[in-house]
């Protein structure tokens, strides 16, 4: 579990997070959502250590994050994986070797078992037989799934994953979705994501914050999201016809039910 309280962050005189507050819990995909200047890529940089608050506390599993000796929190992003916007691949490095990279920062393992891990994730996310490709000869969600395969290769505790659907088709979308939701619950990860991905929203959304202009407007789960009254919230999940259907259709299945 990740819990961060009353985080504030600044930069010169713009309040980008304002005493933000919340728990991300093991084993379930975690969202954060919000509008483009909401505060939500800055709260997942000050998760993992890239920017520091300017107040507040983030602690990972009882542990203050915050009070941390820099020796402890590399000990710590040993238990971090992580999944980028654009999959962040070496062009240079093929799949096995973009794979195997963090085995080869983090552990003193002989190349055999490496190897080892590496095809046993490439298993996982559906790649056996892609070792040798280079990112040049692999789709865009080829890329993703590489990207997740070398995010868990250590094991996490803990996966961020920044705009996983960025550029993906909708079903290659629904897709890597599943993929993160089935990995998270298996391995009992604490996930986050920030996604603009309205139908990652409804599929996979176990746990959401919302932010506005850095203040957390609400929280809940994709089943109750459909019947929130946050007049901004429903502005920005149901702008468009399809999701707009699918509040309605959700609300006459509940009556129903």
């Amino acid at each position: 579990m990740i819990e961060f309280k009353n985080i504030v962050k600044r930069f010169g005189d713009k309040l980008v997070l304002d005493n933000v507050s919340h728990k991300m819990e093991a084993g379930k995909t975690n969202l954060i959502i919000g509008t483009s200047g909401s505060g939500k890529t800055v709260m997942q940089k000050c998760l993992v250590g890239l920017i520091e608050p300017d107040s507040g506390d983030i602690i990972y599993d009882g542990v203050s994050f915050t009070h941390m000796s820099e020796e402890e929190r590399k000990l710590l992003r040993q238990q971090i994986g992580m999944l980028f916007q654009g999959s962040a691949l070496f062009d240079s490095m093929n799949v096995e070797d973009n794979i195997k990279f963090p085995l080869d920062m983090f552990t003193k393992d002989k190349q055999q078992v490496k190897l080892k891990r590496v095809n046993e994730v490439l298993e996982r996310v559906n790649l056996v037989g892609s070792n040798k490709k280079f990112p040049s000869e692999i789709s865009g969600g080829m890329k993703k799934r590489v990207g997740i395969a070398r995010a868990i290769v250590l094991n996490p505790k803990f996966l961020f994953c920044d705009e996983p659907n960025s550029g993906l088709d909708p079903q290659t979308s629904m897709l890597i979705d599943k993929l993160i939701s089935d990995i998270t619950k298996e391995f009992n990860m604490t996930t986050i994501v920030n996604t603009h991905d309205m139908n990652s929203v409804m599929e996979i959304g176990d746990n959401i914050i919302y932010l506005k202009d850095g203040k957390k407007e609400w929280s809940g789960n994709s089943k109750e999201i459909i019947f929130s009254e946050n007049k901004n919230l429903n502005q920005f999940i149901f702008a468009s016809e399809f999701l707009q259907d699918a509040k309605e259709m959700r609300m006459i299945e509940s009556r129903k039910g």
